[in-house]
């Protein structure tokens, strides 16, 4: 099996295509000192030297890596690790029927305040259709957290959270879109 790689706009991330179905169930992102990891390759891929965070996407694998580290180093571990999961039959990393998909679900809905209007409905929309596709290829992740009083708060995740050029793709693309698209939107943050 072949893994390629692909830069990210974050120079501490790679992003890590294995050509296999990756996440069944959504965006998932680990860090490395979370004990409650329950995902194999995450644990393998965070016990090297080295890593700080895996971010599994639907058909990719975001690696962050400390910042003072060469991905030479590091990149051939982690190719490694993804070989061998695979090779070993395994088609999915998370898959739909698995015990953490039932655990996010059950987060997702108590942890996130309810709020449900028009509003929100169209920056959720905007959101899937126009944003998240472009940070996605950039190794990353970003849902909606809340709205109010013209502000929308996202979380950025995988290669996009710590991202250098961040701050500029959130309020020069994020809030452009969002503004054009949804005139009572007047600014995005990042929590």
């Amino acid at each position: 099996m072949m893994v390629e790689t692909e830069h990210t706009p974050n120079p501490n991330t790679l992003k890590f295509l294995p050509g296999k179905k990756v996440s069944e169930v959504g965006p998932i992102e680990f860090l490395k000192n979370d004990q409650s990891i329950k995902v194999s390759l995450a644990n393998k891929i965070l016990s090297l030297e080295g890593t700080v965070m895996v971010f599994f996407g639907e058909d990719f694998i975001t690696v962050k890596k400390e910042k003072d580290l060469n991905w030479e180093n590091l990149k051939h571990g982690i190719i490694s690790e993804i070989n061998d999961y695979y090779s070993k039959g395994n088609n999915v990393v998370v898959s739909k029927d698995s015990k953490l998909e039932k655990i996010l679900n059950k987060s997702k809905s108590s942890s996130e305040p309810i709020q449900s209007n028009e509003i929100i409905d169209k920056i959720n929309e905007v959101l899937d259709s126009k944003i998240r596709p472009a940070v996605a290829r950039d190794g990353g992740d970003i849902t909606f957290k809340s709205f109010a009083d013209g502000v929308v708060t996202v979380e950025l995740k995988g290669s996009c959270s710590g991202c250098p050029s961040s701050i500029m793709t959130l309020k020069q693309g994020v809030q452009n879109l969002m503004c054009h698209y949804i005139p009572e939107v007047k600014s995005v943050e990042a929590i």
